[in-house]
């Protein structure tokens, strides 16, 4: 039976293992092709009709349960972590601190994830400013939002996918990993100081040396593996409430994302977040 956009799919080449979103369906020459972006995974990809079956309700829920219940053990972590930091600077000041965690700009192709995003920043108590923009159209948008915005944290992100497998090198084997590269080098042109602006860019298997090359702080995907979609949420939460005099460690910051080293990687960043003594009575 024919599918229709929204319809959330498996497929059988791949042995069910991950659950899609119908986005468009394809006509051409009596087949039906669907485009398909990964239900939590930032990843994009095409089927044909045949090679499709619907995903019950129950399995479902069963596939989302196990990433939601690591990132919400994550998100939990880094609060956790925070409360301990405001304890210590307590212990070493008279007056109680205050603070402010870098703020963000995601920018997402994607407005179902930039929502689920949205939501996790506004749980962190981190100013974040979304805007949904297609792949494509991010290198052209993103130094005018940076100028509307002025973020200490930048992301660009959406769905992403390797075509082929034997040339990894090569950004056109790549469904947009070339859109992201070229919105990394624009959002460089505007502040070149990977500390000023700290960048985080890519998407399930995206190019992540070519991202790093660019001038991204962090990005997708080292090992070409599918990154969820709040991995790019929790690095921004480190970076977002480590000190201004500290470096991110960097081990521990890929530790505490969903997909680990295999999907996340970067170089070494200052925090974005400053205390202040003492805390206003009034």
């Amino acid at each position: 039976m024919p599918f229709k956009v929204n319809d959330i799919v498996v497929r059988k080449s791949h042995g069910f293992d991950l659950l899609f979103k119908v986005i468009d369906v394809i006509e051409n020459r009596g087949t039906r092709h669907y485009l398909l972006h990964g239900l939590n995974m930032r990843i994009i990809a095409d089927a044909p009709e045949d090679d499709l079956m619907p995903a019950s309700l129950t399995r479902i829920n069963e596939y989302d349960e196990p990433y939601q219940k690591k990132a919400n053990y994550l998100i939990k972590k880094i609060a956790q972590s925070k409360d301990f930091r405001k304890s210590n600077v307590m212990r070493s000041n008279r007056s109680e601190p205050y603070g402010k965690p870098g703020t963000v700009l995601h920018i997402d192709g994607d407005e179902g994830y930039l929502n689920i995003c949205l939501d996790a920043y506004k749980k962190a108590n981190i100013i974040a400013y979304g805007e949904i923009v297609d792949e494509k159209e991010q290198p052209d948008k993103v130094v005018a939002l940076l100028n509307k915005y002025k973020p200490d944290i930048l992301v660009l992100t959406g769905h992403d996918g390797v075509k082929n497998t034997r040339n990894y090198s090569d950004l056109n084997n790549y469904r947009n990993s070339k859109y992201f590269v070229e919105a990394v080098k624009k959002a460089r042109s505007y502040e070149p100081s990977l500390d000023d602006l700290v960048i985080f860019a890519g998407a399930c298997q995206s190019n992540y040396e070519a991202l790093i090359s660019s001038g991204a702080n962090y990005a997708s995907s080292p090992e070409r593996v599918l990154i969820h979609c709040l991995d790019p949420v929790l690095v921004c939460e480190k970076v977002a409430y480590a000190h201004i005099n500290e470096i991110v460690k960097i081990e521990e910051l890929i530790q505490d994302t969903i997909t680990g080293s295999a999907g996340i990687g970067g170089l070494q960043t200052m925090g974005k977040f400053r205390y202040g003594v003492p805390k206003a009575k009034f």
